[in-house]
């Protein structure tokens, strides 16, 4: 079993700046994908950013290229999602999640990840 619990949502506006972290504890190897996704209301869950175990190719949306970094510190079994340049259509409840596997898809799915945390609010006012 693997426990991931997110922290750093809020509330900030336009152009401001949020950042996620995902703890997890339980069973973790540190050889799977890590990834972050959101779900806005009415709509389906998107895979946002995820990372490899060994950091060296991370994935990215289109959405939020160029504006979210993913990063990971495997000594303290973290994943971190830093949002800048916030848009109000990137409010929305964040998940981690932990992947399957230890390479990733050329595009996110959620039934390649197992583990879920429970969410975290990001709203971003205009």
């Amino acid at each position: 079993q693997v426990h991931l619990v997110e922290s750093g949502g809020g509330s900030v506006q336009a152009g401001g700046s949020l950042r996620l972290s995902c703890v997890a504890s339980g069973s973790t190897s540190g050889r799977n994908c890590m990834g972050w996704f959101r779900q806005a209301a009415g709509k389906e869950r998107e895979g946002v950013a995820a990372i490899t175990p060994d950091t060296s190719s991370p994935y990215y949306a289109s959405s939020v290229e160029g504006r979210f970094t993913i990063s990971q510190d495997k000594a303290k079994n973290t994943v971190t999602l830093q949002m800048d340049s916030l848009k109000p259509e990137d409010t929305a409840m964040y998940y981690c999640a932990r992947s399957l596997f230890f390479r990733l898809a050329p595009r996110l799915s959620a039934s390649d990840f197992d583990y879920w945390g429970q969410g975290t609010q990001v709203t971003v006012s205009s």
